[in-house]
């Protein structure tokens, strides 16, 4: 590489480099460091090493000062399943949508991928109170079911695990889609057709063929909805109440009403470094599934 080469390199990469390190890695770096520092009696923090805040979470807390509490990880374990569940049900929701979308003709594909974003462009929270309107006992939702004759008295959705999910879902939609179409749309209908023509049911076309040379697309997909639904505060906070309590609703608790920011900290690293986890997991064996095939 010639000086000239590493002149333009190092002025591209600086703006990006300086981008990361302000905004990702001094942000980071302060969390990672607070969730190690004793908590402030009237908030704040004190200056001295205090591993408790971890200990408070996986059970080797001293009982005097930090009281180990099963809650914390009972917590963490439901964000991580609601955050799953909301990547499968985006999934088999889109994928056979994302499919007849890009049958389409070119006019018609750029209208439904509008209105595939057409959410994007009303405020988050006005459209969570809507859902709040229509999961509500005397909402739309059980006003219908019940003149229609489904069902006898009011569904019990609002303020429950399932409601979170469906807020959730309907949030994160877009960014399942959008993978998925992009995968779908490159793919080789050659392809497709030859195996049909070699004998193979639509069964074995999907799982052999389509759903490997989809398998980008399914994971992009995946990891953009698995990242913000596990660490989501504002679902919980207005369809879930307290049953749907997830791990950033009591990060935001402990940073913004009880003040501990520690103890807010070591929950936001561990829930970071829960996430990582599965996701290394995921992306390795989404790679060799890829290569196997």
């Amino acid at each position: 590489m010639t000086h000239r080469q590493r002149v333009q390199l190092f002025l591209l990469l600086t703006p990006v480099t300086v981008f990361l390190g302000v905004f990702f890695l001094i942000p980071l770096g302060t969390i990672a460091v607070y969730s190690f520092l004793t908590p402030g009696l009237y908030g704040g923090v004190e200056w001295s090493f205090y591993h408790w805040n971890y200990g408070r979470i996986f059970g080797w807390a001293d009982g005097i000062t930090e009281v180990f509490e099963p809650v914390y990880l009972h917590i963490l374990l439901r964000s991580l399943g609601l955050a799953a569940a909301t990547v499968a049900i985006c999934l088999v929701l889109c994928y056979p949508v994302a499919f007849w979308v890009a049958g389409l003709a070119p006019r018609w594909r750029m209208l439904f991928l509008f209105l595939i974003t057409l959410p994007f462009f009303a405020s988050l929270i006005v459209r969570l109170y809507a859902w709040l309107l229509l999961l509500k006992p005397s909402g739309l939702l059980n006003t219908v079911l019940m003149g229609l004759g489904a069902i006898t008295e009011p569904l019990d959705i609002l303020y429950t695990p399932v409601a979170v999910i469906l807020g959730m879902v309907y949030i994160f939609l877009p960014f399942m889609f959008l993978p998925l179409f992009a995968s779908i749309d490159t793919l080789d209908r050659s392809l497709i057709e030859a195996s049909g023509d070699l004998g193979a049911r639509p069964v074995q076309t999907l799982l052999k063929v389509v759903l490997p040379m989809t398998v980008p697309g399914i994971v992009a997909g995946g990891v953009i909805v698995f990242i913000p639904a596990v660490g989501n505060f504002i679902v919980p906070d207005v369809l879930g109440g307290a049953k749907g309590l997830m791990t950033g609703n009591l990060i935001e608790q402990q940073f913004l009403s009880s003040r501990n920011w520690p103890f807010g900290s070591a929950l936001a690293m561990v829930i970071m470094a829960l996430v990582l986890g599965v996701l290394l997991v995921f992306s390795n064996r989404a790679r060799r599934a890829g290569g196997r095939i």
